[in-house]
């Protein structure tokens, strides 16, 4: 931690002589040093948080290498700069990164054409001798996000429904940003889609939260949300697969990719605030 830290330090302090090389976004700077891209101008509808599973020098080092790229890395103690919280840009906003891989959201599909992604230096999952550990995301990280994100949801007009995360987009075989990721405190900031309370109670209907549904209710309503599925009426891996997606996004506290009431609800309500795709 600490060689990183004087290593994202020796950086900002190389730039000092040119006050250029950062962008004062009012809230938070950003340092577009490591940009070798050409700034274009692709649209961008979507806005996709990730975690790196890596440490911040090896995270820098990957996403810098070639093969593996996004638009903003968030380190785990973010440098300030003028008192304000400093992200790290490595590709511009109109340029295509590498982030998203094989995707799909809402009908759309290869989301790298279109979204800008965010990683955020974060270990993911600790393996115990019994079980696994979802690690924490810092407190400043987290400050640096909102910011970052009410920036870019601005600018881009990015409806609250397409800020996602890597398993939303791609639940089959990726399990970040995970559900240490505040997403209902993001949502209570602007960013982000989040169910009402009394919407999930109305379509609770009287029902137990955790009372056995019908699968295939549940795929539908998946499927209308945004989330690719196929409509089977089976509880499959695939399908255990999304539901745990859906509940690390909405239902970080119970994680079991079961079929039940509460996760229907929750849906549901989501379909009835932001639309169907």
């Amino acid at each position: 931690m600490w060689r990183y830290v004087c290593l994202v330090c020796a950086l900002v302090l190389t730039g000092c002589s040119n006050q250029s090389h950062f962008i004062d976004r009012g809230d938070f700077i950003v340092d577009p040093r490591n940009i070798k891209e050409p700034w274009l101008s692709k649209p961008n509808d979507y806005l996709v948080f990730h975690y790196t599973a890596l440490n911040d020098e090896a995270s820098l080092r990957v996403l810098t290498a070639g093969g593996v790229s996004v638009q903003y890395l968030v380190p785990t103690i973010p440098v300030q700069r003028d008192g304000k919280p400093v992200v790290i840009q490595l590709i511009p906003e109109g340029s295509e990164a590498w982030h998203a891989g094989k995707s799909y959201w809402r009908g759309d599909t290869s989301l790298n054409k279109n979204s800008i992604g965010v990683e955020i230096v974060n270990l993911g999952v600790e393996k115990l001798s019994v079980g696994q550990r979802w690690l924490p995301y810092q407190t400043g990280q987290i400050d640096l996000v909102v910011k970052l994100a009410q920036d870019v949801i601005e600018r881009h007009n990015i409806r609250p429904e397409n800020v996602v995360g890597h398993s939303d987009i791609a639940p089959q075989r990726k399990l970040d940003p995970g559900p240490m990721f505040p997403w209902e405190y993001l949502a209570k900031r602007g960013i982000g889609a989040w169910p009402e309370t009394r919407d999930v109670q109305r379509f609770l209907a009287g029902r137990h939260p955790s009372d056995k549904i019908n699968v295939r209710e549940l795929q539908q309503a998946l499927k209308q949300y945004g989330y690719e599925i196929t409509v089977t009426g089976k509880m499959d891996g695939k399908t255990r697969n999304v539901i745990k997606a859906f509940q690390m996004h909405f239902r970080s506290n119970k994680v079991n990719g079961a079929a039940d009431a509460d996760t229907l609800a929750r849906v549901r309500a989501l379909v009835y605030r932001y639309g169907s795709k």
